[in-house]
């Protein structure tokens, strides 16, 4: 069994009860009943026929209290397989969500190539990114420029030690704000204000999007998108697979799935394209009813998710009937027939500004050129395409200007 240092043990004599609650209940143990001088908490793993692992978590302070906090973490040391010292510091850490990043990397457990790391790390901020994008509003394509909100939200993800197995990244983001108020900190105080079902029944998957409650905090609302995100790209990635077609990629947009988040995945990979899985933890001050499953991401679903996040994009940039309203800030080609128009498209987020080319009709040249020079804004209706990197417009059905 390990044992605690001397500085743990005077450590381990500040945590509060609830605290240690709190950890036990958020990692799977159960409080089995109560007895005289505190709480008697069982663990078992799923499917294992042995004894199960019981502390005994004291309710008040007394002579004893560090001993009894001391053996609590020396059991836990057993269980998790990690430092007693470690534990003692994840569970002075604000309530977090968690998302562990397992890589199968070649070399000895505990190791990784430096270059794996670095992808793994850039595919999990985009994962992030993206996520947090679509927790704001689903789209197939999230747009360049991110809100702040969601600029905010990557900047709150934190890196903590690695685990046992192979190499695991262990990403957490707290669930209130600095310096906010947790009350007691108990799961029933907790549940009582902020009780949330993972999945809603009128999503067509796991994550629910935009139709989570407004009690919510946003960092669990991405938490919840970002596995739904992940599930569906799995999902999506195995349904490819069985029936040869990228039809389910689309289907799966509300619920968190976009283009940017299966570049992400496809990213962590690395150039080796190497298998990985990740896996969900959830802060006990907000507990989940429903069960969150590891999802591994093997070798043979890289491709297709790639192939799925340019099936989405392009998808996004066919519109038929599309709506642009901005500014003329360029004619070209023969009779002025060609105008760049900065602005944004009805069916994009609103924040998201872009130049797309318009093929005029010979009647709407004289109201583009008045435009153009006077500064007036325009509403221009018509089709949509892929044009090089970006987007133009045929099949104009409309043209109107409006004065500034």
């Amino acid at each position: 069994m390990t044992v605690i240092t001397d500085a743990e043990f005077e450590e381990a004599s500040a945590l509060a009860p609830e605290v240690v609650r709190r950890y036990l209940s958020g990692k799977g143990w159960r409080a089995e009943r109560g007895l005289s001088s505190g709480e008697l908490w069982e663990w078992d793993a799923d499917g294992d026929s042995r004894l199960p692992y019981e502390v005994l978590v004291p309710m008040r302070r007394r002579r004893d209290y560090a001993g009894r906090v001391a053996d609590i973490l020396e059991t836990l040391a057993v269980v998790e397989e990690r430092r007693a010292g470690d534990i003692l510091r994840e569970m002075k850490l604000p309530s977090s969500d968690w998302q562990f990043l397992r890589l199968v990397p070649p070399g000895p457990s505990g190791t990784a190539p430096l270059l794996d790391l670095v992808s793994a790390l850039s595919g999990l901020k985009d994962l992030h990114t993206a996520a947090a994008s679509s927790a704001l509003l689903p789209q197939s394509v999230q747009p360049g420029q991110k809100p702040q909100l969601v600029k905010d939200h990557v900047a709150s993800v934190r890196l903590d030690q690695t685990r046992v197995g192979s190499y695991v990244i262990a990403a957490h983001t707290p669930l209130l704000e600095p310096g906010a108020g947790r009350g007691d900190g108990t799961a029933q105080e907790a549940s009582a204000t902020w009780q949330e079902s993972l999945f809603d029944e009128d999503d067509i998957f796991p994550g629910g999007g935009p139709s989570v409650r407004s009690a919510e905090p946003f960092v669990r609302t991405v938490s919840r998108v970002l596995f739904a995100g992940v599930t569906c790209a799995h999902a999506a990635a195995e349904e490819a697979l069985a029936t040869d077609s990228l039809d389910g990629f689309g289907r799966y947009v509300s619920a968190g799935l976009s283009a940017n988040l299966c570049e992400a995945l496809v990213r962590i990979a690395g150039e080796e394209q190497r298998a990985y899985s990740l896996s969900f933890d959830w802060a006990p001050e907000m507990p989940m009813t429903q069960s969150s499953p590891p999802v591994s991401i093997e070798s043979r679903h890289l491709r297709v998710l790639e192939e799925g996040a340019q099936e989405l994009r392009a998808r996004a940039a066919h519109e038929e009937g599309a709506l642009l309203r901005g500014v003329v800030t360029r004619l070209s080609g023969q009779g002025d027939r060609q105008a760049t128009i900065y602005g944004s498209l009805l069916h994009e987020a609103a924040s998201r500004v872009r130049s797309v080319r318009v093929e005029l009709r010979p009647e709407d040249v004289d109201r583009a050129t008045e435009a153009w020079r006077k500064g007036y804004e325009v509403a221009v209706q018509g089709d949509l395409e892929p044009y090089g990197t970006g987007v133009r417009m045929r099949g104009v059905r409309a043209f109107v200007i409006g004065l500034e």
